[in-house]
């Protein structure tokens, strides 16, 4: 071996070839029963060294090193073990692990990376919206795929980001669904007496998500002072449950109490603290404000299940000691009565916004009190309510300049 094909100290094997040019080899390790390596060129020695040196260094931090014929499949597979488990909740990563298990990896995991067109992923979300699949979870699809292959484009697998050049998949935009004021009314008035009227109430008045409405400790409430901290979230994966940071940081935050919500949270304090001496030895004290009888934290699917019943269990309109026995796209035959849209728990937090920009609260504020980390999302979650304040904003242009102007 001449001196100039001689190993650097933690250079990895580089040799001079026959051509004049340096190269430099890679050990990728076995796949299918055969050693792989990947070849890195240059010009000069130093050039190549350099190319080693960030290789080595990229391949200790877990980021796979493609030899121009690694697929898509086992680069996922490695991404949302090495990159993605770290960073996320439990729940996100199962969610991205099951996208990639079930749709990204049978249809596209064969295909070469550095090889992946905007094509391959225009025809691969076409198909699975044909195959029945909804807009949002093609969307989703697109999305992560997108944040996978970034990382590859970052390190140098990929010469341009397929999915990102990849035109979204068509869907219409889904309209959230909310209670109008009057329905939340009366359907908070209809559960007063029930042990989930607190949390409701919290529910439709400040927008919390869920995970950070059952993860809500009396430690984040000063009822002297009126206010709320969000502090961190309750993840249920399976049976078991977890405390988690919010979802973002624009969701950690501090939120003024309405001044209702202030008697209606001392009662429940009376009530939990009542309900912890009754059950003695069998409370589990874990500090959550809204617990079940025992102490333990509430499940999120029980508590969907739960609002939904109490929705279809409320009336507006009709005799009261009507039966509704006879019942036909929500209303009762008999009384003419109706009943409550039946929504998800997260409608709660869609009417609060709803509400609040109806009311003329700023979209900065509203999504400030929301915890969204960019007044985009508000305003495009919300779209519906903004064409109603701009019909009442014109009708208000009306009054200023042309009302009483006519003789």
């Amino acid at each position: 071996m001449s001196a100039g094909s001689r190993r650097g100290r933690g250079e990895g094997s580089i040799i001079r070839l026959a051509d004049g040019r340096w190269q430099a080899r890679v050990d990728l390790g076995w796949h299918d029963g055969r050693r792989r390596r990947k070849a890195l060129y240059g010009l000069t020695r130093k050039v190549v060294a350099a190319k080693l040196t960030k290789a080595l260094r990229d391949q200790q931090q877990g980021v796979p090193l493609g030899d121009g014929r690694q697929t898509l499949g086992p680069y996922l597979d490695q991404w949302l073990t090495v990159v993605v488990k770290p960073g996320v909740r439990a729940k996100t990563h199962h969610s991205y692990a099951q996208l990639v298990r079930l749709h990204l990896t049978p249809s596209l995991g064969h295909l070469r990376l550095a090889r992946l067109e905007p094509v391959h992923v225009e025809t691969f979300l076409e198909e699975k919206r044909k195959a029945g699949l909804s807009p949002r979870t093609c969307q989703y699809l697109r999305a992560v795929l997108r944040r996978a292959l970034g990382r590859a484009l970052k390190h140098g697998l990929v010469a341009r980001n397929a999915a990102a050049l990849a035109d979204p998949p068509r869907g219409v935009r889904t309209i959230v669904q909310s209670l109008a004021p009057q329905q939340a009314r009366v359907f908070l008035a209809a559960v007063s007496e029930h042990r989930l009227y607190p949390l409701l109430a919290v529910g439709l008045g400040l927008g919390l998500r869920q995970g950070e409405i059952l993860g809500l400790t009396w430690a984040d409430v000063d009822l002297d002072r009126g206010v709320l901290q969000v502090r961190q979230a309750l993840e249920r994966l399976g049976k078991g449950w977890r405390r988690v940071e919010p979802k973002s940081e624009q969701s950690r935050r501090t939120l003024k109490l309405p001044s209702e919500l202030l008697p209606i949270l001392r009662a429940h304090r009376t009530s939990q603290l009542e309900a912890r001496l009754a059950a003695g030895g069998l409370w589990k004290d874990h500090g959550f404000v809204f617990t079940s009888r025992y102490g333990e934290p509430l499940d999120g699917p029980r508590l969907n299940r739960q609002t939904k019943a109490l929705l279809r269990g409320t009336w507006i309109g009709g005799l009261p000691d009507c039966k509704h026995s006879q019942i036909s796209d929500r209303k009762c035959l008999d009384c003419q009565g109706e009943h409550l849209p039946v929504l998800h728990f997260h409608s709660l937090r869609h009417s609060c916004a709803s509400f609040l920009l109806a009311q003329g609260v700023p979209a900065r504020v509203v999504m400030e009190i929301l915890g969204h980390s960019d007044i985009r999302l508000t305003l495009n979650t919300y779209s519906h309510v903004g064409q109603e304040l701009q019909e009442e904003a014109a009708r208000q242009m009306n009054a200023v300049l042309w009302s009483g102007s006519k003789a």
